[in-house]
């Protein structure tokens, strides 16, 4: 059995980030677990709307342009890489950090 990738990692001058995408959620929030990070979203998978909604949501918390994010895998899936262009992975997993009012799994 192959171990999981990294859920940061960096790759030359780009980050890789693995997330796991909950669309149709009651709000739009993340949720932090030892071995992965949810992305809850309230659009729906239908028309790309949910993979619009994971790109503007992680623009606007990791304070980046949604240009630098492409998703690399996973655009009809739930399971999805993320490459963030000429960023740093240490920044990124910062910015991760859980606020106050996220928490882990219910």
């Amino acid at each position: 059995m192959k171990p999981d990738p990294p859920i940061v990692k960096q790759e030359g001058p780009d980050v890789l980030l693995s997330l796991h995408v909950q669309p149709r959620a009651s709000r739009n929030q993340f949720v932090f677990s030892s071995d992965r990070i949810t992305l809850r979203l309230t659009a729906p998978p239908v028309d790309g709307a949910a993979n619009a909604a994971c790109r503007a949501f992680l623009a606007e918390r990791l304070d980046v342009a949604k240009s630098r994010l492409t998703i690399l895998r996973g655009d009809a899936a739930r399971a999805k890489l993320i490459r963030i262009r000429d960023a740093d992975a240490a920044e990124i997993l910062s910015r991760l950090q859980p606020a106050p009012r996220e928490s882990g799994p219910r």
